[in-house]
């Protein structure tokens, strides 16, 4: 929570608060609200300024001089301001930390509370209403949760520990050579205007779903999630480009689904809280917003990529002549998983004249030849 030392929040906390409200802010925090953001401040040895700093870096909203906080807000202070005097992080580092945790776990109590608690809370008799099933549910279902969000975040800081060291130097460990890639649904603006909310809502649900189990069970990493649309990323361009094929894939046997289109691009990305950007990431977003429906277009860099690890042939003369040596030498011709065709260089704005190229998958006759 963030601190506005005009104390124009004060009223926020006031006496007109939902009781039930304030007893489940009680169960959840595991406290009671003993501390102005001065107090709290103070017991956690800490300056108001860097307080301050954190509290609005883990979003949450001015409360004035209220005593809105409770004993575990001074213990994270304390905890965030002791790993910067011991040297383990930076200032700016320690705010970056409250910020990605804030805002990470910001949207995921807000899809537990609309999508799954709001849906649990229904009053199961009539006559009863959904506050006074709340309470009950909330303290059966807050240790469970509390403990399955630990154990996926050590999976995934173990996961992404891996990847970090196994990089070949420092610089890596930031600026990394990835696969980056878009998938955006075609024509969702007009299916919003055209769809009720909740059918749309269902539909963004399962295409995020949809994505999401396959970038995950492939060996991608899901960046986020825009609605329409999903940010991918993966280590070697054969996975995305099995993950790109796949979706078009999976969606084109969903009658309720809307077409997909899909633009990737290989090269060097510099990662931040969980996010990329950079060059190779704009291109793939140019490249999404030029693909066919039902298509994967990817950069000349991602092409390349697939030829020198042996996913698809520079041409189909290329194979040929693979296939022909490798018959005259008995032995088995390569296997290509992919096919890649050049398309019409294009000036694209902010990148100059890009090249791109159809990536699809070749046929168990093609592959077989």
């Amino acid at each position: 929570m963030s601190v506005d030392d005009s104390g124009s929040g004060a009223d926020a906390q006031g006496d007109g608060e939902d009781p039930l409200a304030l007893r489940l802010e009680q169960l959840i925090l595991g406290a009671e609200r003993r501390y102005t953001p001065f107090q709290a401040a103070r017991s956690a040895g800490v300056t108001m300024e860097l307080a301050t700093r954190f509290w609005r870096a883990m979003g949450f909203a001015d409360v004035g001089q209220a005593k809105a906080l409770t004993e575990a807000d001074v213990l994270a202070l304390r905890r965030l301001a002791g790993l910067v005097e011991a040297g383990l992080l930076s200032e700016a580092m320690a705010v970056q930390v409250a910020r990605s945790t804030g805002q990470t776990t910001a949207r995921l109590a807000e899809w537990q509370i609309d999508s799954f608690l709001e849906g649990l809370t229904e009053p199961p008799e009539p006559g009863m209403t959904r506050t006074e099933v709340t309470y009950p549910i909330v303290e059966l279902l807050l240790p469970e949760l509390e403990e399955f969000l630990v154990y996926v975040w050590r999976r995934q800081l173990a996961a992404s520990a891996g990847r970090v060291v196994q990089e070949a130097d420092d610089e890596e460990m930031v600026d990394r050579r990835l696969a980056v890639a878009f998938a955006d649904l075609v024509g969702f603006t007009r299916l919003t205007r055209r769809m009720e909310e909740e059918e749309l809502g269902e539909l963004v649900e399962a295409f995020e779903t949809t994505a999401a189990d396959l970038v995950a069970a492939r060996g991608g990493r899901l960046i986020k999630t825009l609605g329409d649309e999903v940010l991918y990323a993966a280590d070697d361009a054969g996975t995305a480009a099995e993950i790109a094929l796949r979706l078009i894939e999976t969606m084109a046997n969903d009658e309720t689904m809307p077409e997909l289109r899909v633009g990737m691009a290989f090269g060097t990305v510099t990662t931040r809280m969980g996010d990329v950007f950079g060059t190779t990431v704009n291109l793939a977003s140019r490249l999404t917003s030029i693909a066919p429906r039902d298509a994967v277009l990817v950069d000349a860099d991602f092409a390349q990529e697939l030829i020198r690890t042996g996913d698809a042939p520079a041409s189909e003369a290329a194979a040929a002549e693979a296939a022909a040596a490798a018959e005259k030498e008995g032995e088995e011709p390569p296997r290509y998983r992919f096919a890649l065709q050049p398309m019409w260089q294009r000036p694209v704005r902010g990148l100059g004249v890009v090249e791109p190229w159809l990536l699809t998958r070749r046929t168990p006759s093609e592959a077989s030849d």
